[in-house]
């Protein structure tokens, strides 16, 4: 079952926004057996999307449709879909009473022949439920190809994809199992699993495929596979990843982890261990507070941070001895790993992860190179520092440091 996406929209084309539609769909579509082959991005031309319309036809069994649906003459869809299909628009009496009762309970301005006009709907169509907005879906069957169409706004599209497209997907087609099996790694790049486990990769049976997802500091590897029969699928799929684990075991940082934020793993482990984190940042400018408190619950783990940019805030917030900076540099393993211990202490927390560095594009208070970087640790146990060189990119320098510093946190609470 092959399905294609299409985007309708200047503003993705002029990246004024994101595509991120594109990806929720194909992460659910994907869930219930149906392979996307292809996502195409259009403008709202009439000619293009009819173009686009004809050839995805060609190739999927689904075609599904974001953008173009709302109320104002840019929004061409609708239009584009009747001529493509040869049918013309005709008002839907419960588009019209859902329209109209959003007006009455949400907005103070009087609803306009405009926004009423969002009930007419092509007649070969099945008006979708769009229940946080007044475009709704529309579900078009053409032989035994179906297009789907849907508003772009994020969260009225994943309401219809949940509560309309998938349960009439799943009714309508009979689809292959699809079942993954993921492994996230920490502190290894990607040639180098590669080059670990280049024998069993070259053993893999022929249905079941090996995907590398790399980014900052970590590499995720995804097993997947496909069949009619799923529980003979999960079989081949598990005993293949009997074979893996014993290759990457000591980088393997969770299984399964959909989420390639290395933080949540962290939090589960400090939470197993009912201990706490804080964070002192000089170069990362805030970034590994944020990392961590941008996810719910970050509170059960995570005590706090400081950001001690200046030399004299080191000084004054963490107390750090002005003999060991003057005798050290700022950029330093002496300073950092006073950052990392007074920060334990002032939070009063069990692990500590301090950050210090030249992230450019000039000098600063230290005479160190450009992209020379210090990461403390502070651990139950002992405070250590490793120096590292990340370049003169400063957005890369940031990157690579708090990667590097959630790695080697990572690796203190696995050992």
């Amino acid at each position: 079952m092959i399905a294609e996406i299409i985007t309708i929209g200047d503003e993705i084309l002029i990246g004024q926004i994101v595509d991120t539609n594109s990806a929720y769909i194909a992460q659910e579509l994907n869930k219930i057996g149906v392979s996307v082959h292809q996502i195409t991005s259009v403008e709202d031309e009439r000619e293009h999307i009819l173009t686009t319309l004809k050839e995805a036809s060609k190739r999927a069994d689904i075609i599904l449709i974001t953008g173009g649906l709302g109320p104002t003459k840019d929004d061409i869809t609708k239009t584009t879909l009747c001529e493509y299909f040869g049918d013309t628009l005709v008002r839907d009496p419960q588009v019209l009473a859902h329209i109209e009762s959003i007006f009455a309970k949400y907005i103070s301005t009087p609803i306009s022949e405009i926004n009423r006009d969002q009930s007419l709907v092509p007649t070969k169509a099945l008006a979708l439920h769009n229940e946080y907005g007044t475009a709704p879906g529309l579900w078009i069957k053409e032989g035994e190809k179906v297009f789907i169409a849907m508003p772009g706004v994020p969260f009225e599209m994943k309401s219809l994809i949940q509560h309309e497209v998938l349960p009439r997907l799943i009714k309508e087609f009979k689809r292959p199992f699809i079942y993954h099996k993921t492994i996230r790694t920490y502190g290894l790049g990607e040639s180098a699993i590669a080059a670990r486990i280049e024998s069993w990769e070259d053993d893999l049976p022929s249905h079941i495929k090996l995907a590398y997802l790399p980014s900052y500091g970590t590499v995720r590897l995804r097993l997947s596979g496909k069949g009619l029969n799923e529980e003979a699928l999960k079989i081949s799929i598990e005993s293949e990843f009997e074979k893996i684990y014993p290759l990457l075991s000591d980088i393997i940082a969770d299984v399964n982890g959909e989420n390639e934020d290395i933080t949540i793993t962290i939090r589960q482990l400090l939470e197993r261990k009912e201990m706490y984190l804080a964070v002192a940042e000089s170069c990362t400018g805030g970034e590994l507070a944020t990392k961590f408190t941008k996810n719910p619950g970050a509170s059960n783990s995570f005590k706090g941070g400081v950001l001690t940019y200046a030399t004299q805030s080191k000084e004054d917030v963490l107390n750090v001895p002005k003999s060991i900076i003057n005798d050290n540099s700022v950029v330093s393993g002496a300073v950092v790993e006073e950052m990392a211990k007074n920060a334990k202490r002032l939070f009063k927390s069990d692990y500590a992860i301090a950050t210090t560095g030249n992230a450019g594009p000039e000098k600063g208070d230290s005479d160190a190179e450009i992209g020379t970087v210090f990461i403390g640790i502070a651990t139950p146990e002992k405070v250590f520092s490793e120096e590292f060189k990340f370049g003169r990119s400063r957005d890369q320098v940031v990157n690579k440091t708090v990667n590097k510093a959630l790695e080697l946190l990572l690796k203190e609470l696995l050992s």
